[in-house]
């Protein structure tokens, strides 16, 4: 248990049920009335933000998120194994968890995973990585950086957005958040 003086960024509560976490908090002291903390929570597992009031000095039950490093190992079925790379103990982890990132997860990749009671609750890819087109269609002569872009297919087999002077064989650099293309590496 904590109080609402103890909110930080990054904390996690527990209300309801639900796992949030703390994403902006401010405490708030009007010249009239008691005061107050506004914070904007988001859900760990669904990510739905929302905005909830606090009154000053309240009690919020906090949770325990055990962040730690692990390495991406392979695919079982709907479950992406990760092994802890401190104990060498292997997770598995829900496609629904992974969500979007598992467009970009390589084996060998290293993750930082969000576990609360022994489920694992995210997965934090890099914000970027490095991958190999595997298939994109030739440029045409005179093809320029500015002039546009085209659909690449990279080795996990997401397709990326990338210029047109880009050829099939080459590694570029990928955003991990919305899968944008950063540059060659």
């Amino acid at each position: 248990m904590a109080t609402t003086n103890d909110l930080k960024n990054g904390l996690v509560l527990n209300l309801d049920g639900d796992l949030w976490t703390v994403v902006k908090f401010q405490h708030v002291k009007p010249g009239k009335g008691g005061a107050f903390v506004r914070t904007t929570l988001k859900n760990v597992l669904s990510g739905k933000v929302v905005d909830k009031t606090f009154n000053a000095g309240v009690k919020v039950e906090t949770a325990t998120v055990d962040k730690r490093t692990y390495q991406f190992l392979y695919v079982d079925g709907d479950d992406y194994i990760f092994m802890d790379t401190d104990t060498y103990d292997q997770i598995p982890v829900g496609k629904g968890t992974v969500g979007e990132g598992s467009k970009y997860l390589l084996p060998e990749m290293e993750a930082v995973v969000g576990v609360h009671e022994g489920s694992p609750l995210y997965v934090e890819l890099p914000t970027s990585v490095i991958l190999e087109v595997t298939y994109t269609e030739p440029g045409l002569q005179g093809d320029r950086s500015s002039a546009g872009t085209k659909p690449a297919t990279v080795e996990t087999g997401a397709e990326v957005q990338v210029p047109l002077f880009i050829t099939t064989g080459e590694k570029i650099k990928v955003d991990t958040r919305d899968g944008s293309y950063l540059g060659r590496s």
